[in-house]
């Protein structure tokens, strides 16, 4: 082979190299943008694995402070609930005593137990204890009223129906702290 052949071979070989070395280049270039795409997408997800566990936390904890409200509110609602309870068998005596006093002459003695008792319902009814209404004659209702007794019904339209209040009942809000005990019939 000539020197001049083996020139033109020599440059086929090296143009050869250039072309396949700009072609694993391209190949090169190519697979880091994959590579560099991959990794993009693998943050973006990332990030959006770690935007959804923050939206998550904050409404758990919105919730949180929601529902602790409402306990609080409940609580301050509720807070004089033992005493309350525990005034209530005097407000029974004042009842009892009134009842008592009616039937006396001794009308000033009548008229200061019924300032006190006015004075105790009032200051207890603004910490928010109300009366639960019951009649004679009211249907019976197991939810709300604490059956005593049951007694033959004196006649059918008091049948099932509230005869006689023994106790009466009150409640705190919404809440029934004592039921009203009576008597029905059957």
């Amino acid at each position: 082979m000539s020197k001049k052949a083996k020139a033109e071979e020599m440059d086929g070989i090296v143009s050869e190299e250039n072309i396949s070395t700009e072609e694993n280049g391209q190949d090169q270039e190519i697979d880091s943008e994959k590579s560099a795409l991959t990794e993009e997408e693998i943050l973006r997800e990332d990030l959006a694995k770690e935007k959804d566990k923050f939206l998550r936390l904050f409404a758990e904890f919105e919730n949180y402070k929601k529902r602790t409200s409402k306990e609080r509110m409940d609580l301050f609602k509720t807070a004089g609930q033992e005493v309350i309870v525990s005034l209530l068998p005097v407000i029974d005596d004042f009842d009892r005593a009134l009842k008592e006093l009616a039937k006396s002459d001794d009308t000033e003695m009548f008229k200061g137990v019924e300032l006190i008792s006015t004075k105790l319902r009032e200051t207890l009814k603004s910490k928010g204890l109300e009366e639960v209404a019951v009649e004679q004659g009211d249907k019976f209702d197991a939810e709300v009223h604490d059956a005593i007794t049951q007694i033959a019904a004196p006649n059918k339209k008091l049948k099932g129906k509230i005869i006689d209040v023994i106790e009466k009942g009150y409640k705190l809000g919404d809440r029934i702290i004592r039921h009203p005990k009576v008597v029905y019939g059957n």
